[in-house]
């Protein structure tokens, strides 16, 4: 019996590195805009070569790039890319089709709804509060919650033990083979794919079931929850 559904944020909910690569792609058209001698490709791949080194997160990026590529950080130019990064990033945050009809649905089917995310805290926060997804979610575990990323096991334990559910009873959805699934899997839990999300052209995922839309995992979890009854 499912009775909790527990789900990643991004790349799994929204289309995160959509949003990320038109941020990017702003900041580096206004910092080019406001004197940086450097084309503009040249300077994107500069920014997600210390991202992927890094941490897709990283708040300090910007600096990282012009101190590395330049000696010094002019803020005027950090200045454009910071302000031509967050607007962007507001305009192209967007949910997956049918994440809102998927998440009210199994909402009236009695399921709870918690999240894992390797992100931070806040940046986790403002993205659920951002999307409108606040209301659905019983309990958020960020990285701060437990000092550890999927496919530790300590994230998944800490949002099962603060819904009080046993792994059994509960089905992870996540992007991330590597992290989602096999650190859920190897709890115990259920485990489903977020095809449509891949971005690390994953062959196989190991899951139980893989989603080539998120609404898929309504019929999902009713066909479970139909068998245990």
């Amino acid at each position: 019996m499912i009775k909790a559904v527990i789900l990643d944020i991004d790349n799994t909910l929204m289309d995160f590195m959509r949003m990320k690569r038109a941020a990017v792609d702003a900041a580096v058209d206004a910092m080019i805009d406001a004197g940086l001698p450097m084309h503009k490709e040249q300077l994107r791949e500069k920014i997600f070569e210390i991202y992927w080194k890094e941490g897709i997160e990283d708040q300090n990026i910007f600096d990282k790039v012009l101190m590395k590529e330049f000696g010094k950080v002019d803020p005027k130019i950090l200045a454009a890319g910071i302000i031509g990064y967050k607007r962007a990033k507001e305009g192209h945050m967007t949910l997956y089709p049918h994440v809102k009809m998927a998440l009210t649905d199994l909402l009236k089917m009695g399921v709870r709804m918690g999240v894992v995310s390797d992100a931070p805290r806040l940046s986790v926060w403002m993205r659920i509060v951002g999307l409108g997804l606040h209301h659905y979610f019983e309990h958020v575990v960020t990285f701060e919650d437990t000092g550890e990323k999927k496919p530790s096991p300590k994230p998944f334990k800490k949002v099962l033990s603060l819904m009080e559910v046993e792994p059994a009873a509960a089905i992870m959805v996540g992007d991330w083979a590597e992290r989602d699934i096999k650190g859920a899997k190897a709890l115990g839990m259920k485990t489903a794919w977020a095809k449509y999300g891949n971005e690390f052209d994953t062959p196989v995922s190991g899951a139980d079931y893989e989603l080539d839309d998120i609404y898929d995992l309504v019929a999902i979890v009713r066909r479970e929850n139909e068998k245990a009854r």
